[in-house]
């Protein structure tokens, strides 16, 4: 076979594996998101809280790890999906871009909703808005009970990822143009407390075809991060972990499917060694977080804009900014945080440490 035919049959290969990339050059994250990479939730990128069937999904899910436990209940429509949880990283990016601007958010969010579609890949053809509709009922539909820790606060909850949806404006066609979601407490919780709750993930997670080749990318992203030099799981527990409901021999099989080429797979490296899969991060992923830093002190660890310390302090509500600083930079050290956007962080716990103790006794900042 020839170099070229072997080429051919490389990209062909690849095509299949992934969605074409239907948008290229989204204007929107000019206007909504400026230069945002996309966000998601570390307590649903762990633990299986969405369904990877593409066709609708009835069945009540339960998982327990030790003390942590979870019950998901469908909508009428059936479960939420692995792909239908594109819509909340869209909506948690777009809290955290502002969130790393200084600015406030609220849980209700009002958007375009072509700018969804286009950011998560997705078809902005009739098909693609009757897709989306759907996506929503289930979201708001799909009940979870679970004791999980969120925000840094353990409780008992019950809740659906979206409290509301609603349409806004439509086109003389029926399709949606600008929609209204309200997050639930949940979700908005994870958002406020920012910290280690949000991660940054590849757009190219939004081209993966397959539910359990997304479901394996979040849990490497969480679990194993860009500093682990081979992180390791069992089958067996991967097998939970993905919330898969194949018999454990079919989700080996396609587990071995899957690794046997799985380059499409942004970011991280897998392989199955007899019933165990490593996990580690490509070299050009880890450059990209754990470069070597300038001396330029725009680039060093948390480096805090002169902008982002005068936000804070018309947040600080009488406190010493600095203060708080030194507190901030003592809970990333004792809980071993990297942030992907310092700044941001910075002003999550400077909300965090008012709305914790209060505005500052008189003499406090003098």
């Amino acid at each position: 076979m020839t170099l070229a035919s072997v080429e051919m049959l490389k990209t062909k290969r690849d095509i299949s594996r992934l969605l074409p990339d239907r948008h290229p050059q989204p204007d929107f994250f000019v206007c909504d998101i400026v230069d945002a990479a996309p966000k998601s939730d570390s307590a649903s990128m762990e633990y299986p809280l969405f369904s990877l069937s593409t066709k609708p999904d009835h069945g009540i899910r339960e998982y327990r790890n030790k003390d942590t436990w979870l019950k998901v209940s469908p909508s009428p429509s059936g479960l939420a999906t692995v792909h239908d949880r594109d819509i909340l990283i869209y909506c948690i990016s777009q809290c955290m871009a502002a969130l790393n601007q200084g600015q406030s958010i609220e849980k209700t969010m009002r958007f375009k909703a072509a700018d969804l579609l286009i950011v998560t890949n997705r078809k902005t053809s009739g098909e693609g808005y009757r897709l989306l509709r759907g996506a929503l009922k289930r979201l708001q539909g799909t009940q979870i009970e679970t004791n999980i820790t969120t925000g840094g606060k353990e409780q008992w909850d019950v809740f659906s990822f979206i409290d509301s949806a609603r349409t806004i404006k439509e086109g003389r066609d029926g399709r949606m143009q600008e929609i209204e979601i309200t997050l639930s407490d949940w979700v908005f919780g994870a958002i406020q407390e920012k910290g280690g709750d949000i991660l940054t993930i590849s757009r190219d997670y939004f081209r993966l075809r397959k539910p359990l080749e997304r479901r394996l990318y979040e849990l490497a992203r969480k679990c194993c991060g860009t500093k682990n030099k081979r992180w390791l799981m069992k089958l067996t527990t991967l097998h939970d972990r993905t919330g898969s409901q194949s018999s454990f021999r079919e989700f080996k099989r396609m587990m071995k499917v899957i690794l046997d080429d799985h380059d499409h797979i942004p970011d991280y490296t897998f392989e199955l060694i007899g019933e165990t899969v490593y996990i580690w991060p490509r070299k050009d992923f880890k450059k990209r977080f754990n470069g070597k830093k300038s001396k330029d002190a725009s680039t060093l660890p948390h480096y805090i804009k002169p902008e982002t310390y005068e936000s804070a302090q018309r947040l600080s509500q009488g406190w010493d900014i600095y203060l708080i600083e030194n507190e901030w930079r003592a809970m990333l050290k004792k809980r071993e945080l990297e942030p992907d956007s310092p700044n941001g962080s910075f002003i999550g716990y400077v909300k965090w440490f008012v709305a914790d103790r209060g505005p500052a006794p008189r003499g406090t900042n003098p």
